[in-house]
């Protein structure tokens, strides 16, 4: 991996390029597309916190979290919650480490604001990214979500 990753803000000029961005076509059921999840930023702006992943100045992928939002439990226990909500690596840059860099950006910004849990979901099965997740620490915390596995990473 190289040193000169960072991530970006999606601005007018960098819009285009991040919707056209496409993972793996095997993955497309597994993830929503950039397109999606900028719509979703739109409407949840208090709480997303989208962001591409860029390798110099070229683009490698997306992702979007979830900061400090109010959950409610199935026991209706109400927690704030924050996390990664999508990542998109582009197919031909998968397995060069941008995933496991766009998480830990992630993870400094909860820490940033004083967070010490992260959250995502993954879909169950082989060709899911469990391994990815559970490789980098995240543990299942027995909950569901729309049909995914959540798991929490400690934050310590």
């Amino acid at each position: 991996m190289t040193t000169s990753l960072r991530l970006a803000e999606v601005t007018a000029g960098t819009i285009d390029a991040a919707i056209a961005l496409r993972i793996r076509p095997d993955q497309e059921h597994l993830v929503e597309p950039v397109a999606t999840s900028l719509a979703e930023a739109y409407v949840h702006q208090a709480v997303a916190w989208p962001r591409l992943v860029l390798d110099g100045d070229r683009l490698v992928g997306f992702l979007m979290a979830f900061l400090d939002i109010d959950f409610e439990n199935d026991d209706k226990e109400h927690h704030i919650r924050s996390g990664l909500w999508r990542l998109n690596i582009a197919a031909g840059e998968q397995g060069r480490g941008y995933g496991r860099f766009a998480v830990g950006c992630v993870a400094a910004e909860i820490r940033r604001r004083g967070g010490t849990r992260m959250y995502v979901t993954w879909h169950p099965g082989d060709d899911g990214p469990e391994g990815f997740y559970l490789g980098l620490g995240f543990r299942p915390t027995g909950e569901t979500s729309g049909g995914q596995t959540v798991g929490v990473l400690e934050l310590g």
